[in-house]
């Protein structure tokens, strides 16, 4: 044993390579990569071909080469080494494929959560129409950003193409027309093909979160009050926001709730 052995301890070695001292001790316990000296107390040291050679373990065993593959490549007794290492190399480009649709992913779920469409401004016009303004969106998310019904908009809205925003939009419009006819042909409140309408609409609706009957009450109160949302439906036909509430609250009376006192629930 010399005196003047210079080297790495298990626990120095282990934080160099970003690794845990029990792989260090596994790699050592099967022979493919141990320290070659010891400190003239007995601890045993990583050299620096020592090192070496930890690195390349490191190295392959990130990109998933077996450890008997490594150890085979290391020792030169791989006749197919260029081959192992093809393999791996051809894992870790999907891995990164992989990691990259992830990150792509979490990009938009990211812009989901904060504008609540994650669609460029000139997209959600087109889908939307040109009346649509983006504002309106990015506004909702300071309104209600702190809501289990956003969180629940924004994993939907997340994966969600301009194509099937465009579908949602033409079935949630569709409604709003048949509602209008309805009103027009003197449909009551209260009747069977009201009640049908009140249904589709929360149908439709939940494309967006799910929409509980409660909160249907409450939603179709605030398209009336509402001078943004009235005007919205108004627009359609002139009085149909009030139309649509009495029908609302008609419906949920048929099923035991009280629309004077539905909660947002």
């Amino acid at each position: 044993m010399r005196d003047d052995v210079d080297g790495l301890t298990v626990g120095q070695a282990a934080a160099q390579l970003g690794v845990t001292v029990r792989t260090l001790h596994h790699w050592d316990a099967i022979g493919l990569a141990s320290p070659s000296e010891r400190t003239p107390a007995g601890y045993r040291l990583y050299t620096a071909p020592d090192l070496d050679r930890l690195r390349r373990v490191a190295i392959y065993r990130e990109i998933g080469v077996a450890l008997e593959d490594i150890r085979a490549i290391l020792d030169g007794a791989s006749p197919e080494a260029a081959g192992t290492l093809r393999a791996a190399h051809a894992q870790l480009e999907e891995r990164i494929a992989r990691l990259n649709r992830l990150g792509s992913g979490l990009e938009r779920m990211i812009a989901a959560h904060e504008r609540g469409v994650p669609l460029a401004d000139e997209v959600q016009r087109e889908v939307f129409g040109s009346g649509w303004d983006p504002e309106q969106a990015r506004g909702a998310r300071e309104a209600y950003g702190g809501t289990r019904q956003w969180r629940q908009f924004a994993e939907a809205a997340a994966d969600r193409t301009a194509e099937e925003w465009r579908e949602v939009a033409d079935r949630v419009a569709g409604v709003e027309r048949s509602l209008a006819d309805a009103m027009d042909r003197g449909v009551a409140p209260g009747s069977a093909e009201a009640d049908d309408l009140v249904e589709r609409h929360r149908e439709a609706f939940s494309a967006y979160f799910p929409l509980s009957r409660q909160m249907q009450v409450c939603l179709a109160r605030r398209y009336e009050a509402d001078p943004g949302f009235a005007a919205h439906y108004d627009g359609i036909r002139v009085g149909l926001a009030a139309w649509f509430r009495r029908a609302v609250d008609e419906s949920a009376r048929a099923r035991g709730i009280d629309p004077e006192t539905a909660v947002w629930e």
